[in-house]
C-alpha cells in the first residue's frame, strides 16, 4: 500500500507541474501576440481610476532630479542637504535659454495633468467628490496650524508648563527599560504608577515652579506682543477688558428726571397756548360780522 501511495502522490505532483507549466506558457503566448502598447495602456488606465494623477514637477524640480545622480556621483561623500544646495546655485546660474527646456517640459506636463484630471473628475461619484473636499479642508487646517505654530516659534513665545510626570520622564529616559521609544514611556509610566507619595511630590514641586516660570514669562511675551501690535496672539482671559460706558450716579439720574420733567411741563403749557389762540379767532371774527 506505501509503494501505491507514493506512486499516486508523485503523479498528482507531476500533473500539478505540468498544469502550471501550461498556463505559463499559454500566458506567455497570449501576451507574446498582443503588441506591448496595449499591455501598458491596461496598466495605465488601472492606475489612473484607482488614484488621482500626480500634480507635474515645475522646471526647478526636474532640474534637480537630472544633476542629483550626476553631482552624488562626483561627490559620493557629501550630505544630501549639500547636494540639494550645490545643485539650487547652479539653478541660479543658468541663463533663461538654459532654463527654459525645463520650464516648457513643465509647461506641457500641466497640460496633460488639466486633462488626466477632468477625466479622473469624471469617474468619480458625488460621495467621492465630497470625501475629497472634507480631506483638503483638513489639510487646509493642518497647514494653517503649523504655520501658526511656526509664527508662535519664531517671536519666542514661552513653552507651556510640564506635569510632574513628564518632568519624571525627561530625567529617567536615558536609563529606562525598553529598546524602543513606546516601550521606554510604557516602563517609565508603571514606575511612576508604583511611585510613593513622597517620591511624586519633589516632581510635584517642580511642576509648581514651571507653572510660575510659565506665567511671568507668558505676562512679559503679551506685553511684548501689545507693542508690536500683535494683540491677536494674546489670550482672551489676558486681553484687556473694552472700555464701558461711565454708569450714571444717582445724582445725575435726578437731574435727569428734573430736565425731563421741565420739558414736560414747557411742552403742555405750549399745547394750552395753542388751544386758547385756536379758541379766541373764532369768537373775534364772529363780532366783527355783527358790527358790520
Amino acid at each position: 500500500m506505501a509503494p501505491f501511495s507514493l506512486m499516486s502522490a508523485s503523479v498528482s505532483l507531476l500533473a500539478k507541474s505540468f498544469n502550471v507549466f501550461s498556463c505559463t506558457s499559454c500566458l506567455a503566448r497570449f501576451t507574446g501576440v498582443l503588441p506591448a502598447v496595449y499591455i501598458n495602456q491596461v496598466k495605465f488606465l488601472t492606475s489612473q481610476a484607482s488614484s488621482p494623477p500626480k500634480r507635474p514637477l515645475n522646471g526647478y524640480m526636474r532640474f534637480v532630479i537630472q544633476q542629483q545622480p550626476v553631482i552624488t556621483r562626483q561627490n559620493p561623500e557629501i550630505k544630501r542637504v549639500d547636494i540639494i544646495r550645490k545643485i539650487a546655485q547652479q539653478w541660479r546660474t543658468l541663463s533663461p535659454d538654459q532654463k527654459q527646456p525645463f520650464e516648457e517640459a513643465s509647461l506641457r506636463a500641466r497640460e496633460q495633468f488639466k486633462i488626466d484630471f477632468q477625466h479622473y473628475q469624471a469617474q468619480l461619484t458625488p460621495a467621492q467628490i465630497e470625501q475629497q473636499v472634507q480631506e483638503k479642508r483638513q489639510r487646509m487646517a493642518k497647514r494653517k496650524s503649523i504655520r501658526k505654530k511656526r509664527e508662535l516659534t519664531i517671536l519666542g513665545k514661552p513653552k507651556r508648563p510640564r506635569s510632574p510626570f513628564n518632568i519624571f520622564m525627561s530625567e529617567h529616559f536615558e536609563e529606562a527599560r525598553g529598546a524602543t521609544t513606546q516601550a521606554k514611556m510604557q516602563s517609565l509610566l508603571e514606575d511612576w504608577k508604583n511611585m510613593f507619595g513622597h517620591q511624586k511630590k519633589v516632581y510635584t514641586q517642580l511642576a509648581e515652579d514651571d507653572k510660575i516660570r510659565y506665567k511671568n514669562e507668558m505676562k512679559s511675551w503679551e506685553e511684548h506682543m501689545v507693542e508690536l501690535g500683535r494683540e491677536d496672539l494674546i489670550r482672551e482671559k489676558t486681553r484687556p477688558a473694552k472700555k464701558k460706558a461711565p454708569a450714571k450716579t444717582p445724582a445725575a439720574k435726578k437731574g435727569t428726571k428734573k430736565v425731563k420733567a421741565v420739558k414736560k411741563t414747557t411742552a403742555t403749557a405750549k399745547s394750552k397756548t395753542t388751544r386758547k389762540t385756536t379758541k379766541s379767532t373764532p369768537t373775534k371774527t364772529v363780532r366783527s360780522t355783527k358790527k358790520t
